[in-house]
């Protein structure tokens, strides 16, 4: 699948339009697939890596024939050159574009900044293009209190506000949807809504090696994540996280239990209590739900060790830390989570009410996981913050939004 997307500029141009560009075609990359910008601005060198660029001047908004040419249109005035620009831009486009399946046009067919470009597209996708097209709207002239009084009502403005039959129309909001309906007198079916995305490693600062180990285990799909960044001992009364996790589950399926620590290779009883712990992860039926990280490189003998900035990576992700220890001489990630502003669930032991006092969920370690599992549920009910935290996770990040509504529209 070859993929183009067009736009009047790219990075290191910076616009938000710019931004949202960049993030696609960083995300075509990463599925596998071939994705080229063709763009009157940017430098390869500003790209993500792998993604291909393709200079065309006339298509910068800013090259000094079109600025010329939209001093005069903006007046409603129609250049003499505008048609020998529309087909020395529609005659460059014409043989670049038929190489690709899918051709994606960023506000170029709804925007007055290079009128030309948009009569050469205009053409170009009518007659001679075979392959998807989606229409981006991230702002419409026809609509803008700024710009309306830029645009007239015939040709070339009107393009602004004519429909392409076989093309899909984007809009960033269920706002802006309306507008584009409006505009191009479009029924809803024919409109799609893809917001703006957010990048999860960026905005939780993941290292390296964390980024890949979350995205390989898919936990930023999770409805929710507890975090147990203790080693495999049974001092930290892992087992009842799992009988906790069986009995979530069933409320919350996409419940995942993250175990960071590893067992101590030295001696024989701790490595043993592991062996259970896998066992009654089986027998409980939630060993898909349950990431012990010291097994996620394959190796039953040598297994991953973590520094401490992946655990890091770890507290940042997750919407609980989860803390059923027996007994503890300090209780260290009490204080970990709560500089991170962590939701903290703890057993009620000495060393958790010396830290926290009041500032945790604490429970009783007689208490069944069942009861404890209703009591979660409900106090997670309560943090509105929490709720946000999941939609956006597994509906707005880039990577949802690639798999989730851009890439089944280029499917056809």
């Amino acid at each position: 699948m070859k993929t183009a997307i067009l736009h009047y500029s790219v990075s290191p141009v910076i616009g938000g339009v710019e931004a949202v560009i960049q993030a696609q075609s960083d995300q075509f990359v990463k599925a596998g697939f071939q994705v080229t910008l063709l763009a009157g601005r940017g430098e390869k060198s500003n790209l993500p890596s792998g993604v291909d660029f393709i200079r065309v001047p006339e298509i910068d908004s800013m090259h000094p024939e079109i600025l010329s040419s939209r001093q005069e249109l903006n007046r409603g005035i129609i250049p003499k050159s505008f048609e020998e620009l529309r087909e020395r831009i529609y005659s460059t486009l014409k043989p670049l574009i038929s190489e690709f399946d899918n051709l994606i046009v960023h506000n170029i067919m709804t925007k007055h900044f290079n009128l030309p470009l948009t009569a050469a597209l205009f053409k170009l996708i009518k007659n001679d293009f075979s392959g998807n097209t989606l229409i981006w709207c991230h702002d419409l002239s026809w609509s803008s209190p700024n710009s309306k009084n830029k645009v007239f009502e015939s040709y070339p403005w009107d393009l602004l506000k004519t429909p392409i039959d076989g093309v899909k129309y984007i809009g960033i909001s269920n706002q802006q949807k309306m507008a584009i309906m409006d505009t191009f007198n479009l029924r809803a079916n024919q409109v799609e809504v893809i917001g703006n995305g957010v990048d999860p490693e960026m905005l939780y600062a993941l290292s390296a090696e964390g980024s890949v180990l979350i995205d390989r285990l898919n936990l930023l799909r999770a409805e929710l994540i507890i975090l147990m960044p203790v080693r495999i001992t049974k001092a930290k009364n892992i087992e009842y996280a799992l009988h906790l996790l069986s009995v979530l589950i069933k409320k919350i399926p996409e419940t995942r239990l993250v175990i960071t620590g590893p067992p101590d290779p030295h001696d024989q009883e701790n490595l043993e209590y592991y062996e259970y712990l896998l066992d009654l992860s089986t027998s409980l039926g939630i060993q898909d739900q349950v990431i012990f990280i010291y097994r996620t490189n394959g190796s039953k003998e040598h297994g991953r060790i973590l520094d401490f900035p992946v655990v890091a990576d770890f507290y940042r992700i997750a919407d609980i830390l989860f803390f059923p220890s027996w007994r503890e001489g300090f209780g260290m990630p009490i204080l970990e989570a709560g500089l991170l502003g962590l939701p903290i669930v703890a057993a009620n032991i000495p060393a958790v009410k010396e830290l926290a006092s009041k500032d945790v969920y604490q429970f009783s370690l007689e208490m069944k996981p069942e009861v404890l599992a209703e009591e979660i549920i409900g106090w997670l009910a309560g943090k509105p913050e929490y709720r946000l935290r999941v939609r956006t996770r597994q509906n707005f990040t880039w990577q949802a939004l690639f798999w989730n509504k851009l890439y089944p529209l280029l499917q056809g």
